[in-house]
């Protein structure tokens, strides 16, 4: 049926023709427009304003007050679930600005270490299941393979690890090694071509004693058990070559080595008869003379791995709590590193409290990652997602993370107890759910509201002067105090004040520009308003004036400080 209005087919062609060399529609600018209520906002009081209903104008009232300024602080944000998401983003006051920087360059993160996408990779595999040798649909689980022996001194087995940090088609390297330490929970296996003048018996015995003891109980007791696929009721820490060789020794030097790692297939009932089929995490050797790659003495291995350890168990425990116990999917990669990292830090502390307060250095030795990753997430905090999902990025981003579960566990645990830390933490390592959800249901509110208040914690939790709301504070970290004493008696890589910079200025003067990766406070900016200066507004746009997309939810968040 052809209605009486129906154009010939040759006029429809014009007209579409037309229609379509007609100007393009352009974006929506951001504006203020009369009728923008202004905030009214308590000192510390925060709140977090969506940009769609007023075009982008956020309106500060005049400060009532003839004799006290007023502050606030703003933090631009992308609030979205979904991962990766990202915007550029300008706030203007008043005052023109100079053109925006292209966007794409802002959007280059610097280019991962081998050893870093070695890492991503390892948890891609996790969450895709798509491991090594293996095609179709996961098979039953395998029976436990058989060993040369039960796991006590001096026995020998033949191990299969890795041998290349890209290419996994390649054969694995089968690493004979000799059980030089057994305790209750840990043996220690060497690799029998291990370079010579390595580690002695009695430092052997002192690291597992340090696992079996201390830190095995740190990770359980804060994110659960692990598998025993073998039913040895142990974990193998194999010491070996092969993890050396991962990394060549001009890698090595320029951008860093690989300590440690857990691989999830050895304990994946589709695969782990392919592999090791039990409880694993491989650790670099010591290697004074630089044989295998670059040197690592052997007073470096007993510094640094036992922090990998503590780290590399916690993914252990996840893929077993989610994947194996549950049939759930392994843990989403920023949570996943994010737990590992807390991991690090609970190591420190409780070898902290173990000596009385005594053993600073060892305690340095656990929380430097961590601290030194934050510094470099807070000296460009707008250019690192915290929810991504193509990897868990580079050390900013682990700093990030970090700094994000560290503040879930002071802001939800019941109390400041280990008891209550470790009540938190299981609930997110033993569920089905995964990433911005399970954070979700951890905490009881929107993930949105959380990444909110997380963004402005970072910067008032220890703001001399300010009594920062309960829900803006971290409760172990005084990180304008520890950063200048960590700097003294740690390590001078660290910055020796706190890295987070506010920049402030005058309301209508705000001139500030960036890009916002989901997650992540983007930028922290200080409004200052004289006595009895007049009310001012602030345009909230992306970077070409034009209204922020609704689908990266995004947020100013507001605190008013004075």
């Amino acid at each position: 049926m052809v209605g009486k209005n129906a154009l010939p087919a040759g006029l429809w062609a014009a007209a579409l023709a037309a229609a379509c060399a007609g100007s393009p529609i352009a974006p929506e600018l951001a504006a203020c427009r009369s009728g923008v209520s202004a905030l009214l906002l308590s000192v510390g009081q925060p709140t977090a304003i969506d940009p769609g209903p007023t075009a982008g104008c956020v309106s500060f009232p005049a400060n009532a007050s003839t004799t006290d300024s007023a502050e606030y602080l703003l933090v631009p944000q992308v609030t979205a679930e979904a991962p990766n998401f990202r915007s550029s983003f300008k706030l203007a006051g008043g005052q023109p600005l100079t053109a925006a920087p292209p966007v794409a360059a802002l959007l280059q993160g610097a280019p991962l270490s081998p050893a870093e996408q070695f890492h991503n990779l390892l948890r891609l595999m996790e969450r895709t299941r798509a491991y090594p040798g293996v095609s179709g649909a996961p098979r039953a689980r395998a029976q436990a393979a058989l060993t040369s022996g039960p796991d006590t001194v001096g026995n020998q087995r033949v191990f299969k690890v890795l041998s290349s940090l890209t290419n996994y088609t390649l054969p694995p390297t089968n690493v004979t090694a000799i059980a030089r330490s057994v305790g209750q929970h840990v043996a220690i296996y060497v690799d029998a071509a291990a370079p010579p003048n390595g580690l002695s018996t009695q430092d052997l015995d002192t690291l597992r004693s340090v696992f079996d003891t201390l830190l095995y109980a740190t990770d359980t007791t804060a994110f659960g058990r692990e598998s025993d696929i073998d039913g040895n009721g142990l974990v193998i820490v194999l010491m070996t070559n092969a993890v050396n060789t991962l990394v060549s020794a001009s890698d090595c030097l320029a951008t860093g080595y690989i300590g440690g790692f857990f691989f999830g297939a050895d304990i994946d009932p589709s695969v782990a008869s392919m592999w090791n089929n039990g409880e694993l995490f491989y650790s670099m050797i010591a290697d004074s003379g630089a044989t295998l790659s670059c040197s690592h003495p052997n007073s470096q291995i007993k510094r640094v791995v036992p922090v990998t350890f503590v780290h590399e168990f916690q993914h252990m425990i996840s893929y077993n709590q989610h994947v194996l116990l549950r049939g759930g999917r392994a843990e989403a990669l920023w949570l996943n590193e994010g737990m590992s990292h807390y991991a690090e830090e609970l190591g420190g502390r409780a070898i902290l409290a173990g000596t009385g307060g005594l053993d600073s250095v060892r305690f340095c030795s656990h929380v430097l990652g961590d601290l030194y990753n934050a510094a470099l997430y807070w000296g460009n905090p707008g250019l690192h997602a915290l929810v991504d999902t193509g990897g868990i990025g580079g050390l900013a981003e682990r700093g990030n993370a970090w700094l994000f579960v560290r503040y879930l566990v002071d802001r939800f645990a019941a109390d400041t107890t280990i008891a209550a830390a470790a009540a938190f933490t299981r609930l997110i390592d033993q569920t089905l759910s995964t990433g911005t959800l399970n954070v979700t249901q951890a905490t009881g509110q929107a993930f949105a509201k959380t990444v909110e208040e997380w963004a402005l914690a970072n910067w008032v939790s220890d703001l001399p002067g300010f009594t920062a709301p309960p829900a803006l504070r971290y409760k172990h970290w005084a990180f304008r105090t520890v950063y200048p004493r960590m700097n003294a008696t740690c390590s001078s890589r660290l910055p020796a004040s706190f890295p987070l910079v506010a920049v402030a200025s005058a309301g209508p003067s705000i001139n500030v520009k960036g890009v916002m990766w989901t997650g992540s406070g983007a930028a922290y900016q200080r409004a200052l308003q004289g006595p009895s200066a007049a009310g001012f507004t602030v345009l909230f746009s992306d970077s070409t004036g034009a209204l922020l997309k609704a689908t990266v939810v995004p947020r100013l968040n507001v605190l008013r400080i004075r």
